[in-house]
């Protein structure tokens, strides 16, 4: 028998905060909230820019990241069976004072402080990196890892 591994889509997601320090987040069709980003395409020349990418398509948001902001690697099962790899990075938002705009993708679109975060439907792996972005630029959060 010859082993064949898994092959799991991995997900560039990204943590971008407003200039109130807002965590921008998108209602999916599962109803739960979620980072902005998206599927690592092939023709992509990084997770970066793929990122980078994703953010100004999905919010309109203008946003820089780099390899040293990388937060978390983990795995979510968001159906049985269905596993997706997700890459979180801390954004440097260069366009912080801009309203987000809603693209077709998602349902809903809004700004969560680090207070409002942990009460949130959505998956403890964005909220931990939500915290650890926070953390990261020296403001408080709510969150802590279960």
């Amino acid at each position: 028998m010859t082993y064949v591994p898994p092959t799991w889509p991995v997900s560039i997601k990204g943590v971008a905060l407003d200039s109130q320090g807002r965590a921008l987040l998108l209602r999916n069709e599962r109803d739960e909230w979620e980072l902005p980003g998206g599927r690592l395409e092939p023709g992509d020349p990084s997770p970066e820019a793929a990122l980078e990418r994703e953010v100004a398509e999905e919010t309109g948001w203008q946003v820089t990241v780099t390899a040293a902001d990388l937060l978390d690697v983990w795995i979510y099962e968001p159906m049985p069976g269905r596993r997706v790899v997700i890459i979180t990075y801390g954004c440097t938002v260069l366009t912080p004072d801009s309203e987000p705009v809603l693209s077709h993708e998602h349902k809903k679109i809004g700004l969560f402080g680090a207070d409002q975060v942990p009460g949130l439907t959505m998956p403890d792996g964005y909220k931990h990196s939500i915290a650890v972005w926070h953390a990261r630029l020296g403001e408080p959060t709510a969150y802590e890892r279960t």
